[in-house]
């Protein structure tokens, strides 16, 4: 896609792209539902209870984030369970429309259950919005590839850096973001450089799932653009949707838990997490000399002191000994943003959770 004036398109680099050998997702036994809505709840106290305590007795595991605006999260358990969560998560106020994305994982991704309560389900941090109202046009996966080839189309991922590095849509922009609270700032800097020589482009934005581009194009509606797209349904749902041969889809796609990534028909992805900076690994990075199993990467091999690491070893000890007993061990990382639900709501780059600390 060719750039649009001074406005450059940074096509982010994709690393790993190779197709995983797992079990096709139908062999999988645990099931896996990533979900939000916007829907106004008067009282969440009462809502995290009612989801916590039957969570707990569905054995269901993962996150889920209750606020005035909505829900979101991503859980996971057996089949009847999730189907049994979800029934109850509709009969929530407003939530009888909740939309599910679906997949499967060889074991449960996530250590125990959370239902936390937030200022936001997803945070940027910009008040007035909302995304019930002002949203922009919906365009289903498999509309999604005619739209971002149309040359007057700004396609925007509004992920963070540590996501779009790993796979993105061809031609998108990388804002290059570390969370999303610094999207409405790029935006605002940009804006004169989208809309040169007095031509207002199309403006196509994607995210994980979608919860994001429902705020990014409230806001970039508030900001007076009209002409303002997003995936429905997001990533997920276009890689669950459209076949990989018409797939402008290149690399694969972060999810916040223990899969680290997807790829195509929601297959469980190649990439691992580094359990010290919790930085999406691909098989170059385990590969590396600088790569030590629970210890460190290449992305953090020079930021941790040796009682760091020691720390880190003693850890990684511990995890192995709790998996050849069948458990989980509670202190194993989960990658960057999975404390805070399906989209990573408050999500922090792995960069800025490092203690910059010179190795001695």
């Amino acid at each position: 896609m060719p750039a649009c004036g001074r406005f450059q398109h940074r096509v982010a680099s994709v690393t790993d792209p190779s197709p995983s050998s797992a079990s096709p997702s139908a062999e999988l036994p645990i099931h896996v539902a990533a979900l939000y809505h916007f829907t106004p709840f008067a009282d969440v106290a009462a809502v995290r209870e009612r989801l916590l305590a039957a969570c707990h007795e569905l054995d269901i595991r993962g996150i889920l984030l209750v606020a005035h605006e909505g829900i979101n999260g991503t859980i996971a358990g057996t089949d009847a369970a999730i189907d049994a969560i979800l029934a109850i998560i509709r009969t929530l106020p407003g939530c009888a429309g909740l939309e599910v994305k679906f997949s499967r994982a060889p074991a449960l991704p996530f250590h125990r259950m959370k239902v936390r309560i937030k200022r936001e389900i997803v945070t940027m941090g910009v008040d007035g919005l909302d995304p019930r109202r002002d949203v922009g046009h919906y365009v289903p996966p498999e509309d999604w590839n005619a739209l971002i080839s149309d040359p007057d189309t700004i396609v925007i991922d509004t992920r963070n850096d540590y996501e779009v590095a790993i796979g993105t849509f061809r031609g998108a922009i990388d804002p290059r973001t570390k969370t999303f609270r610094e999207f409405p700032q790029w935006f605002r800097e940009h804006r004169a450089a989208l809309e040169h020589e007095g031509r207002t482009p199309k403006i196509a934005m994607f995210c994980t799932g979608g919860i994001r581009c429902e705020k990014a194009t409230a806001f970039v509606r508030a900001e007076g653009v009209e002409d303002v797209f997003h995936l429905q349904g997001g990533i997920l749902k276009y890689l669950e949707t459209v076949p990989e041969p018409q797939s402008l889809w290149e690399g694969e796609c972060f999810v916040f838990d223990q899969r680290v990534s997807v790829g195509h028909g929601l297959a469980p992805g190649t990439f691992d997490i580094c359990h010290a900076c919790r930085t999406p690994l691909s098989t170059a990075d385990r590969q590396s000399p600088d790569y030590e199993e629970g210890v460190r990467c290449p992305h953090c091999s020079t930021d941790r002191t040796e009682a760091q690491r020691q720390r880190y070893a003693e850890r990684e000890r511990q995890i192995l000994l709790a998996r050849s007993r069948g458990a989980h061990h509670m202190g194993l990382p989960l990658p960057v943003g999975a404390t805070d639900g399906a989209e990573a709501p408050e999500e922090v780059a792995p960069s800025a959770r490092k203690q910059k600390v010179v190795s001695k």
